[in-house]
């Protein structure tokens, strides 16, 4: 019976603790307050919110450094321009993630996703280079250097069957990016933030109204100056990735003809497909951000087709339908996600 006793005023003690406990981890968070950190990065801005009683806007920029030292065209000193100039450069981790990734869902889209698009996205004057419109014949000749079968990794290395491919992961960098933070803040021992690259987004708990992170897409009205901020939808994304392509931003009007900035690697020319809009959602952004784009050069029908084998994936895709008029499409498992 004394046994008993004893036993029952320890589990009693046991429970006690574990409530007075979870009080205060709970008094913690409501008092522990968000960070806000806002900057310029791979060309773009930057907002990353986190709940932390510490500021740590310089350890993610350091970083996001590393993800640009790795795989932007910009920085000449990256890994990625240094195999674009041919240099014998071992690939580090960052870059050998994204081009073993990129490969996966390029044979998964049928080479509608492609990181050797690079010499037609200059071309045309997307990239780097120039913005003169470039001649069919100069379209034919580039097209010769592309294709994500013509590159290999090899003993950390890129392997080119012609030395004149060039690499482009601006599709999927941005999305790396977004994990990378997120990543970083995770190991930090922070559970609610929101990364936000470029429009890349990765949300984790929730915010600082104890809510989950909702974020709207923006309808597809032509905006090359992206003053549109008309939404769409709204969409619950917590503990997701989204990533969002689009040509009703990314564009640009030449001889009174309008060109979209999403390239079909088998054609050479910029997209005429019926999507205006792809929204995906993922584990991880840099696979919510390639296929992205490669459902804007798939259309409507063909992006539908790789989902049926992806259940994990989620996209909502608004389009021109017949008619001319704007109509949404997305996945079943989609519906839990929209909020208004």
């Amino acid at each position: 019976m004394e046994k008993n006793k004893k036993k029952l005023i320890l589990q009693t003690a046991f429970l006690l603790f574990l409530i007075i406990g979870t009080v205060v981890i709970v008094s913690q968070q409501h008092t522990m307050p968000y960070q806000k950190d806002t900057g310029f990065i791979f060309g773009t801005v930057y907002n990353i919110s986190y709940q932390s009683d510490k500021n740590l806007k310089a350890e993610l920029e350091a970083e996001m450094r590393k993800v640009d030292n790795s795989l932007s065209p910009f920085n000449k000193q990256s890994v990625i321009s240094k195999i674009n100039r041919n240099e014998d450069v071992e690939a580090d981790r960052m870059f050998t993630d994204v081009f073993t990734l990129a490969r996966r869902i390029s044979d998964d889209t049928d080479g509608a996703f492609d990181i050797t698009v690079a010499p037609l996205v200059n071309a045309w004057g997307f990239g780097f280079k120039n913005d003169t419109k470039p001649t069919r014949h100069a379209i034919d000749s580039l097209r010769q250097l592309v294709g994500y079968e013509k590159v290999r990794m090899a003993g950390g290395r890129i392997i080119k069957k012609d030395k004149r491919t060039m690499l482009d992961c601006s599709a999927i960098a941005k999305g790396y990016a977004c994990d990378v933070v997120a990543d970083f803040l995770r190991k930090r021992g922070i559970e609610n933030f929101m990364v936000e690259i470029g429009g890349e987004i990765v949300a984790r708990g929730i915010n600082d109204s104890r809510l989950p992170w909702k974020i709207g897409v923006t309808k597809p009205v032509d905006d090359s100056l992206d003053t549109n901020r008309e939404i769409q939808t709204v969409l619950n994304v917590t503990n997701k990735a989204m990533a969002t392509s689009g040509n009703y931003r990314n564009f640009y009007y030449k001889n009174g003809k309008k060109y979209a900035h999403t390239i079909d690697p088998k054609t050479g020319y910029p997209v005429q497909h019926n999507i205006l809009s792809a929204t995906v959602l993922a584990a991880d952004c840099a696979t919510a951000d390639a296929y992205a784009t490669a459902f804007m050069v798939m259309g409507l029908d063909g992006a539908k087709d790789v989902l049926k084998k992806h259940p994990e994936l989620m996209a909502y895709f608004i389009y021109s339908d017949d008619n001319g008029n704007n109509a949404v499409w997305f996945s079943p498992s989609m519906r839990d996600k929209i909020i208004e």
